[in-house]
């Protein structure tokens, strides 16, 4: 499967294209800055021109499926997290529904459906409200969608193991390394049990696997 990546050249996005190259798949990297290029052809993808906050159907059309996983980062202001997370996540969107893309998969924060998330936290106020909407677009496309919504992402080794749920308290460890979040966008793609389904994502004692088909 030709899988585009959206936010490939970013941690939990370059760690996605190795897993995808991994599973057999052919990742598809898109990215703004041809320097990137190099660094993602040693990991296997094949490099595409795109930004996300403008027209991006040339690469959309060379991929059977899309996994966003871009994000404007910490650094940047208000504009920007709208920009990409919000407005660049339905842009893509829009445009895998107009490509008849197989399955979407989107990289969402946890606990995103709740509209009091990250409420009077500035910020992060503004983060997850662009979540929630490009997460709700999604639904509301018509595609058949993924969403992955992970607690606090570590720098960690994978740990193979999940907790997963529609909802996860927070009165726990909500941490997830971001290679175990890679593993999981990517086993996404492909096990029928998370299709058109939206979930919390954390460390826990079940194999990724099992987690996802026990959903």
């Amino acid at each position: 499967m030709k899988v585009l990546v959206a936010g490939a050249n970013g941690h939990t996005g370059r760690l996605v294209v190795r897993y995808l190259k991994e599973k057999g798949h052919e990742p598809l990297a898109l990215i703004r800055d041809e320097k990137q290029a190099d660094a993602l052809k040693e990991l296997g993808a094949a490099p595409v021109i795109g930004d996300l906050e403008k027209d991006v159907t040339d690469a959309v059309k060379q991929a059977d499926a899309v996994i966003f996983a871009a994000g404007s980062g910490s650094k940047t202001g208000a504009d920007k997290t709208i920009a990409v997370d919000q407005e660049g996540a339905k842009r893509l969107v829009d445009t895998a529904k107009k490509e008849n893309i197989q399955h979407f998969v989107m990289l969402s924060a946890y606990n995103a459906d709740d509209p009091n998330q990250g409420k009077g936290q500035g910020s992060m106020e503004t983060y997850y409200e662009a979540k929630r909407k490009a997460d709700e677009h999604l639904k509301q496309s018509g595609l058949s969608y993924t969403i992955v919504r992970p607690g606090a992402l570590l720098h960690e080794e994978k740990t193979g193991k999940i907790e997963a749920a529609e909802h996860i308290p927070d009165d726990q460890n909500i941490e997830i390394s971001r290679e175990d979040v890679a593993i999981v966008l990517v086993e996404s793609l492909t096990e029928s049990n998370v299709k058109n389904k939206s979930f919390d994502l954390i460390k826990g004692d079940k194999p990724i696997e099992e987690a996802l088909r026990h959903l």
